[in-house]
């Protein structure tokens, strides 16, 4: 078993910036891709970007590029989500996740671990 928990969510102004981390306990995290993913209300999950073990391939939700870095600590089992210049749009709870096995990084199904989520809010 994985435990993942995020932190880090809140409110803030379009253009202004928030940090999410996801600590992991329980099994081995150092091997285990990690990703983001957030789900707004009244839409479903959808993926933001992906880390794999090393942090040499990652992945970004196009929506997402260019503003949005993820991160890996694996001595502190910690993945980070670094967002910038963020949008209304942007709005949603957001998941951490890890998958042990290959398959689609993209694929919020591919995920064998959830966290509780955290909610981040952006005004206009």
């Amino acid at each position: 078993q994985v435990q993942l928990v995020e932190s880090g969510g809140g409110s803030v102004q379009a253009g202004g910036s928030l940090r999410l981390s996801c600590t992991a306990s329980g099994r081995i995290f150092w091997n285990y891709r990690m990703g983001w993913f957030r789900q707004a209300p009244g839409k479903e999950r959808e993926f933001v970007t992906a880390i794999n073990w090393n942090g040499r391939m990652i992945d970004y939700a196009d929506s997402v590029k260019g503003r949005f870095t993820i991160s890996r600590d694996n001595s502190k089992n910690t993945v980070y989500l670094q967002m910038n210049s963020l949008k209304p749009e942007d709005a949603a709870v957001y998941y951490c996740a890890t998958k042990t096995a290959g398959g689609d990084s993209r694929s919020a199904g591919e995920y064998d671990y959830w966290g509780q989520g955290t909610q981040v809010t952006v005004s206009s």
